[in-house]
Parts: structure tokens; sequence; C-alpha cells
């Protein structure tokens, strides 16, 4: 039986280590912190409990597909409820729209918002689903090594799509600022401006609209639960507070991880750690990209996250609720093209302890909010203090309730903690953005071609950001590792 580390215990090596023991390998996940999940890990609180990183439960049909590779279902490890209404947007004080849970429903929010634009939102949806099926069934699951991956009749006949923008379909025939802005909203989940996405990750749209909004009974920390819980069935072995300083290299093959400073052997090494941290383990003759390199690349956000425990239940805001009350342009460009921190941000909310009472105790709410921000900004305890008041001063405003005297408790996490706690370069919390020169093939690769054995995975490789991409990672790199170690 052949021996394998995997380093990291987030979605993608979770999913590789179930991938890889059910092939039979000899599992061992190496994880730094003290906790399992990565990014996925929950903050609990007085009776609070919180999801400090994915929140969202999208693209259901991805995570039944990972559990039927082992004759299981989602069912079996945690409980799913579609969200009804899905999610609210504010767009100011009396000003919002809600996306409810069915798609007829949506129809009718937008005809309500601007006549005949149910008409144009029905055709953007069937090419989404379209490239939602040519994405799940022909791309995604492929190892990002060729340009041909990506090359065959149907997606020829869409290649129209790779060279127009998200944000330019959208705008062509939908005229109303905020429809247009729920649309874009999606492929911000890909870490990139709208602008600069190309307008075949409209799929996103149909995952949003077409599969819906889903929360797992006990949140996202129930599937992170129900992944360790297979991968331990299958036997995986998960260690905890491991920190990795070094992986060893002969003559180009790997030989295992010094962790804690105790080597330790192994056939195969898998990282799901941040990817360019995972370089600097390496003798800089092993590593495939340099500094300039990383350097000239387009990363997702960052992000200031808030974790509040209120004395009291929120009044009009839905589970998920997005504040888009000031402008997305001025806030992406503060992102993007000059990274600052955004005078007005947008920001979003979850409220899960509305749909989920284990989240709070009795007549108390559980709120996330997020900020996203730039990489690599100055991160200093004031800074954060300035902007909890911003955004909860704007959240009274809009809702039209006092909260800043509810506020039990709250705990920050951004920048820095990235850093420190998942060693993310310039502390990032999404990975790559899913820019046209960096999808598919233009990723860094799942495979080291300078150290034999040596492969990765998650966010910073194919392909890309997100909970369900991360599982199909895993998938991808034990595919690749069963193939090249036999």
């Amino acid at each position: 039986m052949k021996d394998i580390i995997i380093i990291g215990s987030g979605f993608s090596s979770l999913s590789a280590a179930c991938h890889m023991a059910k092939a039979g390998y000899k599992v061992t996940i190496l994880e730094k912190n003290s906790t399992i999940g990565g990014r996925a890990r929950q903050f609990e609180k007085d009776g609070f409990k919180f999801d400090m990183g994915p929140t969202w439960y999208w693209m259901p049909d991805v995570f039944e597909k990972f559990f039927k590779d082992f004759n299981k279902k989602t069912s079996d490890y945690y409980q799913l409820e579609r969200l009804s209404p899905a999610y609210q947007v504010y767009f100011g004080e009396d000003d919002s729209i809600t996306i409810p849970g069915t798609l007829n429903e949506i129809y009718d929010v937008f005809e309500n918002e601007e006549k005949g634009s149910s008409k144009h939102l029905k055709s953007f949806l069937d090419s989404a689903k379209f490239n939602y099926e040519v994405a799940i069934n022909d791309l995604v699951y492929k190892p990002g090594e060729s340009i041909t991956e990506l090359i065959n009749f149907t997606t020829l006949s869409k290649a129209n799509q790779f060279f127009t923008s998200i944000s330019s379909t959208v705008r062509k025939k939908i005229k109303s600022t905020k429809l247009q802005q729920i649309l874009e909203f999606p492929v911000l989940f890909l870490g990139a401006k709208p602008t600069n996405t190309p307008s075949f990750y409209n799929f996103m749209n149909y995952a949003d609209f077409g599969l819906g909004t889903w929360h797992p009974k006990g949140g996202m920390y129930e599937v992170v639960n129900g992944f360790v819980k297979l991968a331990e069935d299958l036997g995986v072995e998960i260690l905890t507070n491991q920190n990795v300083e070094e992986i060893v290299v002969e003559d180009g093959v790997v030989k295992g991880v010094v962790s804690n400073a105790v080597f330790k052997e192994s056939d195969s090494v898998i990282s799901g750690a941040d990817y360019h941290h995972t370089e600097t383990l390496l003798n800089k003759k092993y590593r495939m990209y340099s500094e300039k390199y990383w350097k000239k690349k387009t990363f997702a956000p960052s992000a200031l996250l808030f974790y509040v425990g209120f004395d009291t239940k929120i009044k009009n805001v839905a589970h998920h609720t997005l504040f888009f009350d000031t402008s997305f342009d001025i806030h992406a460009q503060d992102i993007y093209d000059n990274p600052k921190w955004p005078e007005d941000p947008l920001f979003y909310a979850s409220f899960s302890s509305i749909t989920d009472a284990s989240f709070a105790p009795d007549s108390k709410e559980a709120a996330t909010f997020l900020i996203p921000l730039a990489p690599g900004l100055t991160d200093i305890p004031e800074v954060r203090e300035e902007y909890f008041l911003k955004i909860i001063e704007r959240l009274e405003t809009l809702t039209g309730q006092n909260l800043k005297d509810k506020v039990l408790f709250k705990q920050s996490y951004c920048v820095n903690d990235f850093v420190n706690d998942y060693n993310s370069y310039k502390g990032n919390a999404y990975g790559l953005a899913n820019t046209l020169f960096q999808t598919a093939f233009l990723r860094p690769k799942i495979k080291s071609k300078k150290v034999r054995n040596l492969f990765f995975t998650g966010q910073l490789t194919v392909p890309g950001p997100g909970v369900p991409p991360a599982i199909i990672s895993g998938k991808i790199v034990s595919d690749m590792v069963i193939k090249n170690t036999k």
C-alpha cells in the first residue's frame, strides 16, 4: 500500500483524501490548525456559532456527485433546506429586492422592476443552463494541462463567450441597474470583476436562480463533518496542530515532509495549502513559479469579517442579505484597479439564526458580516473598528432599527488572520480570480513539473475558487496521482 500525505484539511484536501483512500492508498492529512476544515471552520461563543468561511451552499449537484462516488448521499451526512427567499439585496432606504426561492417567482420580481426583463432573463438563463451543463460535464473536471481540454464542438460554438464579459452580456438587454447588479453579483464568487469575467461564466447565474440557495442544517461546518466522517470511515488519518515546515525532495523525487520538526515519509504529497506558500517549503530549484509570477497574478479579494452576537432578533433582513447601497464600480476599483481600503464598501451579511435556531440562543441573532477587500492591505485594529461602525450604522439606517447597543460581542477576521491561519498569499480569501488568462490550463498546475509525486489542489489551481470547485479539485488531483503513481 502506498503512503500519501495531504497538507491541509480544506474541502479540496478532504475530497482528495476520500478518493485516494478509496483507491487503496494509506492517507494521512496534516492540518496546521487545531480544527479541521481549512477556511470552512466554525467559531462558537456564549451559545452562538458562526461559519467562519463559506456560508452559501450552491451547486448541490456537485456535492451529490461527490458522495455518489462512494455510494453515499448528502442526506447520509447532513440535511438540506432550500431557502425561500434565497437572499435580499438592499439598494437604499426602503429600497430592496428579495430574490424568491423559485424561478417563476424570480421572473415576476424582474418583471415588476423592469417591464420586459423577464423575457430577457429567460433567454439569459437558457444560455446559463447550457453553459452550466457544458462546464460540469465537459470542462471543470479536466486537469488543466492543455488548451485542448477546452476545445470541442460545443466550446468552439461558444468561443465568443470567452471574449465577451458577463457585464456586457447582462447590460445589453437589461437596463435596470439593480437587476444588472443582481445578475453580476454571482461572479464575485469567482473572484473577479464582472467586466473581466468571460460571459461563459454566466453558468453561475443558473447555479443561483436555477439550482437555488440551500442551507445545511447546523451550517456549512456540518458539511465539513460529513466529509470528515466519510474520510475516516475510509481509513484516512487526520492529524491537527501539524505545521509542515519542509517538503523533502531527493534527486527530484518527493520523499515526505517535515512537520513539527519530525520527518514523515511518504510516497507522494498533495498540498491543499496555499500554492505559493507550499512552494516556499521547497528548495528554490524545485519551485515552478517565481515571486515575479505571483506578483503579476490577479488575486480574488481578501475580506474583513465580523462575527457578531446580537441581543435581539434583527428585522427586515433575510438569511443572506447583500448591501449594494453604495457604488459597485467604485468598490471594485478599490479592490482590483487601485488597491486601497474602500471609502464606502458594499458588504454582505449572513443571519443564519433566522433559518437555523442552532446558531443563536432564543431571541438573539448570530450575524456574519463580510466586506470584500484588496489582498495585501495594511490591517490594524483601529481600521477594523472604523469599518465595523460604518457597516452597523448603514445596517441600522437601511433596516430601520437601533442595533449598536444590542451587540453582545464581536470577533473580527481580516488580512493578517488569513496569512497567519492559512499562509494565504497577501491574505487573499478566495484564491486566484477566474479571469480569461487565469482559466483552466492557464492556472498553476496540479502536478509539479520539477518534483516527481508532488501535487497541488485547491483554489489556486483548477478549477478555481469556491467550495464546489474545491471539491472537484480534490477529485482531479486524486485521478492524477493514481495515474502517475501506479
